[in-house]
């Protein structure tokens, strides 16, 4: 079976989970109606049924090289490339005054899931560019944008981040590339950088690298980190492309997957650079791009639990093996349906959650409500971690539905395993996203969490008339999270960070409860019953993982490395 672009799944999810109605309801967004909901998804589903999931396999057999300095691209990314730009599917959100449609970041995100499933390893490269328009919008000078911004926009040039160096990973502060002021306004950029996705391409007129690097005065630490634009190819005064920069790939990175994605290793010899935000202020900038990226990246995982599981099912459908009731298939197989029924419950969850997400922040852009800015910056590392790990294990669960066909790397169930594997990793690990909700999103004192508990307790007593043991079952789940959201919260910083995974998780679980708790409502047969399975099935993990956090730091930090070496 072909990949086929969740089209019905996302719109119901828009319109029976999230609420997105209230997006079109305010006067930002009040293009965004329904009408135009359905033609968005539906033309770009097309794209990514007809046009990029063709080029999943070939960006995995015949890889991103480089050649004599040259980076050559998998054959037909050119025309992939080609057809997202062309579409506008890069700017959906991005200023109109620069060639976007200003769409809310529901939309572009909802097909941003459709690319990934299609093909990951091309997705990559609009979404790189999609942050980088964000940064520029809220931190660059008007003539940076003038000049970037609507080349960006088209596709004509793709946008990069620069972050990490060979002694500076998650440490970001440690980094040495340096700047130095060339007296024009312009800065020379040296130093090197690793793991920069599409990091050059054959396909676009230019690659527009945001580059972490830090002035001459600048401070030790982040606080002295500043950020600048530096092209492969420096643009005149009138926009067309001039000279050369002086930067290089050096190398291309030989990965486990997202082989036809280039990720490279940048080398920047004095190239000639902008600075973008003010000096030393380049943190908060690329945390602008950052945030873009990691609701965008928990949808690439659930993109990829999509395709994985649209593979599994169709494999399967057709694979008779055993004593199997009906078909004979073994699709009939209990355990084999356990799989696929978490695949999908599992990666219904994970969409809504990342849906909501996006709404959220829609919102806030709408009406400028600082709730809905908290409720957005609380489900995002939720989004991104949870969205990850069910691409990785919903991928994994399609190899074992495959059996040993799964292991065999002609079917293609293990490219989807290999390619989303460094999801969890890159915009911050998964670790660093639970550290962050139980630091800083919590500093609130809770304020956050509980209003989103609350509204899941609201919906479930609401339900209890028609659902009742579903709706007494999520009514449980969130009160008992809401009990370990207030322990939490009196806790010293190192009994939050030694448990923060597995109350990230139980989040996750409560959510996904309540999601499924909403389509059940619906009356719709098939989503009750997944409904059922999710609920009974998959959100008891929740208890369990509650215990795990209220057993603090004390008995995890007690194993020396000694002792875990021995």
């Amino acid at each position: 079976m072909p990949y086929r672009a969740p089209v019905t799944d996302l719109r119901f999810i828009l319109d029976h989970v999230v609420e997105y109605a209230q997006v079109p309801a305010t006067e930002r967004f009040a293009e965004a109606t329904g009408e135009t909901v359905d033609a968005i998804l539906t033309e770009a589903g097309r794209m990514c049924d007809d046009i990029l999931a063709p080029l999943q396999r070939q960006g995995d057999l015949h890889p991103a090289v480089l050649e004599n300095g040259v980076v050559r691209t998998s054959p037909g990314y050119d025309a992939g490339y080609a057809a997202i730009g062309e579409g506008g599917w890069i700017g959906m959100a991005a200023d109109p005054d620069h060639g976007g449609m200003g769409l809310p970041i529901t939309l572009a995100m909802a097909v941003n899931d459709m690319m990934s499933g299609a093909c990951l390893s091309l997705q990559l490269n609009p979404l790189m560019t999609q942050g980088q328009i964000e940064a520029l919008e809220h931190h660059a000078s008007d003539t940076l944008k003038q000049v970037y911004l609507p080349k960006l926009t088209s596709g004509e040039w793709c946008g990069t981040m620069n972050l990490t160096e060979p002694q500076a990973g998650s440490d970001v502060g440690a980094l040495r590339a340096k700047a130095e002021p060339n007296g024009d306004g312009s800065y020379a950029i040296s130093g090197q950088k690793i793991y920069i996705s599409w990091g050059d391409n054959d396909f676009s007129e230019n690659v527009c690298h945001l580059v972490l690097a830090r002035l001459p005065d600048g401070v030790p630490g982040t606080k002295g980190i500043s950020l600048f634009m530096v092209p492969k190819i420096i643009p005149k005064d009138d926009g067309t492309l001039g000279d050369r920069n002086s930067l290089r790939v050096v190398s291309l990175e030989h990965k486990m997957g997202l082989h036809g994605s280039p990720t490279a290793v940048m080398e920047y010899d004095g190239a000639t650079g902008w600075l973008v935000g003010p000096e030393h202020g380049g943190m908060a900038a690329m945390f602008t791009m950052m945030n873009n990226a990691r609701l965008g990246v928990g949808l690439q995982g659930i993109g990829v639990a999509e395709g994985a599981t649209q593979h599994a099912l169709a494999y399967a459908s057709d694979r008779k093996q055993g004593r199997a009731p009906g078909s004979g298939a073994i699709i009939e197989h209990a355990d084999v349906r356990r799989m696929l029924a978490t695949m999908k419950a599992e990666t219904f969850a994970a969409r809504s959650i990342a849906m909501a997400c996006a709404v959220a922040i829609d919102m806030h852009t709408a009406t400028g409500d600082a709730a809905w800015n908290a409720q957005a910056a609380f489900l995002t590392p939720i989004a991104k971690s949870f969205g990850t790990d069910t691409g990785i294990a919903v991928s994994e669960m399609g190899v074992q539905v495959h059996g040993g066909m799964g292991f065999i790397e002609e079917t293609g169930a293990a490219q989807f395993y290999r390619d989303v594997r460094v999801t969890a990793i890159y915009e911050g690990t998964n670790g660093i996203q639970a550290m962050d909700l139980v630091g800083r999103k919590l500093m609130d004192g809770g304020e956050a969490a509980r209003a989103i508990l609350d509204q899941i307790r609201e919906n479930a007593e609401a339900a209890k008339k028609t659902l009742p043991d579903l709706a007494h079952a999520v009514w449980e789940a969130a009160e008992s999270l809401t009990e370990t959201t207030e322990w939490l919260v009196d806790q010293e910083m190192a009994d939050r960070f030694a448990t923060s995974a597995p109350y990230l998780r139980a989040f996750a679980r409560v959510l996904g409860a309540d999601a499924h708790l909403r389509a059940a409502l619906t009356g719709d047969a098939a989503r009750s019953k997944m409904a059922r399975f999710y609920i009974k099935r998959l959100l008891p993990e929740h208890a369990s993982l509650l215990v795990h956090v209220r057993e603090g730091a004390e008995d995890l930090m007690a194993l020396t490395p000694q002792e875990l070496l021995a």
